[in-house]
């Protein structure tokens, strides 16, 4: 926890990037990394989508609407938290994109 707060938390928030790319980027790294360090099988998903939600509202986004992966995109939510394995964020990145749409169409 120490690294995530070192390497990722202090550089990704507070989320006040005015440059939707890099608030997209920033989404997305915190969240797969969260999800990678995080000890419990169950809560994972809530836990990073509270922070994902708060840097968001700290961004000026709405509340993101996380219905698209919780419907029919979970199987590619995997997939992209598993490339962040290898640090490549760009699968969480499109999903993030697609989420902050979809949420920004909503309110």
């Amino acid at each position: 926890m120490a690294q995530f707060e070192r390497d990722v938390l202090q550089r990704n928030t507070p989320c006040n990037f005015k440059d939707r790319a890099h608030v997209v980027r920033a989404l997305a790294e915190t969240h797969v990394e969260l999800v990678l360090i995080h000890p419990f099988r169950e809560g994972n998903g809530r836990v990073a989508r509270i922070l994902s939600i708060l840097m968001a509202l700290q961004a000026g986004l709405p509340l993101l609407d996380f219905s698209l992966i919780a419907e029919k995109r979970k199987p590619e939510y995997f997939a992209a938290v598993q490339m962040g394995l290898d640090k490549n964020y760009k699968p969480m990145e499109r999903l993030f994109a697609e989420v902050i749409e979809r949420s920004l169409s909503d309110s």
